[in-house]
């Protein structure tokens, strides 16, 4: 009797090699670039992640619609796109970069700042927007906290921040302990842990902010005032709000970054974003995104 190969029949070697190299020809070959936008126009939808965070990206309780500044700067591009729908996903802004790349959505809305960290993970457009930062504070201000340089010196204070945003890099700049920050999934429950005194501050964008207060109408907090801006090598910082793709999205971005700059600063644009309290103070002024993703 023949004794059996310990390697099995040799005859199969070549057809399972044939099978391997069209699985891994198939697993590397590159996605179409255009392929979110194909599928967007065929589908006539567009998904957006967004925070909940007004007045960059919310949905409106009294009506119902999905707006917020870079919404309806969204579908403004995306009709000139020919995309007529836009379909909000609401999620926890440390989860946005996550779920884009994961494809729960096609695109963040959000007003996300542009970083050198975040360039590394997805693709920005060129800003829309140039804000600077400011605190919410129990009325009075009572350990007189008028930037992040104030909280840092102070050792009883502790600073509220939502996870993932810019405002953490900002507290570690200036040195501020992290045991001293604490962080929120989002802004309602943040201020929530301003009202509770958890926290003697709660950080965010001016804007935010504004407009955060005017909302909540509570008589017992305001926004510190003055502010002083957080520095970096002696030169106050700001943040340039922008869309965020999928690496790999390139022509999609090109042609909707195309389309943003033409609308930016016209007045279609100023009467879109000034329910949400733009103005032309705002405006990103000649800002890009390759000069915002360069490492500082």
């Amino acid at each position: 009797m023949t004794r059996p190969d310990r390697n099995g029949p040799k005859t199969g070697w070549p057809i399972l090699l044939f099978f391997l190299s069209a699985f891994l020809y198939s697993a590397c070959k590159p996605v179409p670039a255009g392929g979110t936008l194909e599928r967007i126009r065929k589908a006539d939808e567009i998904r957006v992640g967004y925070a909940n965070e007004a007045p960059f990206a919310f949905m409106d309780p009294a009506s119902g619609r999905f707006t917020g500044e870079a919404p309806e700067i969204a579908r403004h591009v995306i009709s000139k796109l020919g995309v007529q729908n836009i379909r909000g996903v609401l999620t926890e802004f440390s989860s946005l970069i996550p779920g884009l790349k994961a494809g729960r959505f096609d695109l963040i809305a959000a007003g996300m700042y542009v970083t050198p960290q975040r360039c590394r993970e997805v693709d920005f457009s060129d800003p829309t927007y140039r804000v600077g930062e400011a605190f919410i504070v129990a009325r009075g201000n009572p350990l007189g906290l008028h930037g992040y340089e104030d909280v840092a010196g102070q050792s009883t204070a502790r600073l509220g921040l939502v996870a993932g945003t810019i405002e953490l890099q900002y507290a570690d700049a200036v040195g501020i302990p992290k045991d001293r920050i604490r962080l929120f999934p989002d802004v309602p429950s943040a201020l929530a842990g301003v009202r509770a005194g958890r926290v003697e501050a709660l950080g965010g964008t001016g804007l935010t902010v504004q407009d955060m207060l005017k909302k909540a109408g509570d008589p017992n907090l305001e926004r510190a005032d003055p502010f002083h801006q957080p520095q970096v090598e002696g030169t106050p910082v700001f943040g340039y709000g922008a869309f965020a793709f999928r690496k790999g999205d390139a022509a999609f971005r090109e042609i909707f970054n195309t389309e943003l700059t033409r609308f930016l600063g016209t007045e279609a644009h100023r009467a879109a974003v000034r329910p949400f309290g733009f103005s032309s103070d705002e405006l990103p002024r000649g800002m890009t995104a390759e000069q915002l993703c360069q490492p500082s």
